[in-house]
């Protein structure tokens, strides 16, 4: 599974990408539960954010969904976080 997050905005307005590929992941299981879930939770064109909030695009597998600052949930914060830190 490929995840791919965009993130825009803030303060800067400074874009961040990055892809992890979990087909080599111990823990490949759990992060593909934690992508369904972000991905059920979010929609499917972009939101209205904040001011100097973040937005994220979220592609999981070829299909992208859009979430945004503070209205994030736990999974798709915790998706974020884990593609953020570890992709490329």
């Amino acid at each position: 599974m490929r995840i791919q997050v965009r993130r825009t905005g803030g303060f800067a307005g400074i874009e961040r990408l990055a892809e992890v590929d979990t087909s080599d992941r111990a823990d490949a299981g759990d992060v593909h539960a934690l992508a369904a879930q972000a991905v059920s939770e979010a929609r499917d064109t972009p939101p209205i954010g904040v001011p100097d909030g973040f937005s994220y695009q979220l592609t999981v597998d070829g299909r992208t969904v859009y979430c945004s600052d503070p209205r994030l949930t736990d999974a798709q914060r915790q998706l974020i976080s884990l593609v953020l830190k570890e992709g490329s």
